[in-house]
């Protein structure tokens, strides 16, 4: 009886399950990673909303911000300044660009087009919606009376942690389609996710942004990566009909 039920329900709405399924498959252009991409597009970009609407609204968020920049400001000690000045100082504008520079020399040296393709719209690309982005909000850093740094330009969302979110994102994609095995690719997501915190934590520390800042950076820099990545492979493999350069190891 379960059966015929089954076959009652699959014959009535085949459509309906055949759409699924081709959005869950593995082997479609339009299939599993579309699919996935479209939910983490859209939910990081819901993510950068909501923060975004905290910021200019003034809602309890920007309460927690200052709360947690005071902490942060109050508990400084100069060795570890000296460290995440270090570490602020390699994720800037400038040093991005030298190590993007340097990775699309190497993958057009490798003539893996596909993933310079993807370098150039993710990380410059991002990095200019960053800019906008604070053009947009032109919130002012946080404010204290004996600063560890200080710096004049827009506070959200934060550059270093959008930089290093896209740059570092961009490797462990890269990494990801090389390797076979999901303990590769899943820590290869996690060396970058950790690269990306402590870059926030430098910022949060050396009292140049505040917590929502690299929260919206973090999300704005993984939905405009997964646009690029998942926008760029599905015209790359439906248009042109090519593979992604570089073999799997």
């Amino acid at each position: 009886m379960f059966d015929a039920l089954i076959a009652v329900v699959t014959r009535r709405y085949s459509r309906q399950i055949g759409f699924v399924r081709a959005r869950l498959s593995p082997d479609s252009y339009l299939g599993l990673q579309l699919t996935v991409g479209a939910l983490v597009l859209t939910g990081f970009s819901w993510l950068f909303g909501g923060i975004a609407q905290d910021v200019v609204y003034g809602d309890p968020l920007t309460i927690v911000d200052q709360q947690v920049a005071a902490w942060f400001h109050g508990h400084a000690v100069p060795a570890l300044t000296q460290a995440l000045l270090v570490i602020t100082h390699l994720h800037g504008v400038v040093a991005i660009a030298g190590y993007v520079a340097l990775v699309a020399a190497t993958l057009a040296w490798k003539r893996a087009w596909y993933w310079l393709l993807v370098l150039g719209l993710a990380v410059p690309g991002g990095m200019l919606v960053n800019v906008l982005m604070k053009l947009a909000f032109h919130r002012s850093r946080p404010s204290f009376d004996d600063p560890v740094l200080t710096l004049a330009s827009y506070a959200f969302p934060s550059g270093h942690v959008a930089g290093a979110t896209l740059f570092y994102g961009f490797l462990a994609a890269l990494f990801a389609t090389r390797r076979r095995g999901w303990s590769h690719k899943v820590a290869a997501g996690v060396c970058a996710t950790a690269l990306v915190m402590l870059v926030a934590l430098s910022r949060l520390y050396l009292g140049v942004h505040y917590l929502s800042d690299v929260l919206a950076a973090f999300a704005e820099a993984v939905a405009w990566l997964t646009l690029c990545l998942v926008g760029t492979r599905t015209y790359w493999q439906f248009r042109l009909g090519g593979d992604l350069d570089m073999p799997r190891d």
